[in-house]
């Protein structure tokens, strides 16, 4: 299929610092650029592509839970009809 796909990532928003993630935007754009990678290991078109990275921004649960902050830790892909992604990020 030529549809574009747009890979977002997300954590929760207990602060991490680390040598590898400075900060909960570079986790999320590391979660969403290894499915990225992941879909172009199984052979998908890498110019169909896209990763992004909210950080703690929009979370779809509370953060005063473990339950919530686990459902705050993920990667959502979004499926365009459109096959450009660049076109998909502007809308």
């Amino acid at each position: 299929y030529p549809n574009a796909v747009l890979v977002e990532g997300f954590t929760d928003d207990i602060p991490i610092h680390s040598a590898v993630y400075p900060s909960n935007w570079e986790l999320s754009v590391a979660r969403s650029a290894a499915v990225v990678r992941l879909l172009t290991f199984g052979g998908v078109d890498s110019r169909r592509l896209a990763a992004v990275g909210y950080g703690e921004n929009q979370p779809v649960a509370r953060n005063d839970t473990a339950e919530g902050r686990q459902r705050n830790r993920r990667v959502v892909l979004l499926i365009d009809e459109d096959s450009r992604v660049r076109l998909t990020l502007r809308k």
